[in-house]
């Protein structure tokens, strides 16, 4: 259930914190992949259960901003924030690489279905 519709400018004021916690999750979740390619070592053993735990909890951070988190391949740190653009709800999308939310997708189309944001809705310095 969604608790809270985002705009484009309030998508885009939370951005300062979810680069943080998305740079946090990018960085635990290539480490978490390349203990996964040892499985039988004993630091991976020791270490994979702290950053499994570190990475739910960033997620979770996440979830109580209100966008969620999307790349679980963890190399592009891709969040949705759930938004409505012309009374259909939509997920305003972001990646990691980009400056600010300028584009969103339906539910069922996701990122490659990404279209930019109308540029009426969008705050004046993502224009």
């Amino acid at each position: 259930m969604v608790r809270h519709l985002f705009t484009p400018e309030q998508a885009n004021r939370t951005l300062p914190l979810v680069k943080r916690i998305v740079g946090d999750i990018l960085e635990k979740g290539r480490d978490l992949r390349a203990l996964a390619r040892r499985p039988n070592d004993a630091v991976s053993v020791e270490r994979a259960p702290l950053l499994e735990r570190e990475v739910r909890d960033l997620l979770a951070e996440l979830e109580r901003i209100g966008c969620s988190y999307k790349d679980w391949g963890f190399e592009h740190g891709l969040v949705d924030f759930p938004g409505e653009i012309d009374g259909e709800r939509v997920l305003l999308c972001w990646r990691s690489d980009e400056a600010e939310v300028s584009w969103y997708h339906l539910a069922d189309t996701g990122f490659a279905g990404r279209v930019p944001i109308p540029e009426r809705l969008l705050p004046p310095r993502v224009r």
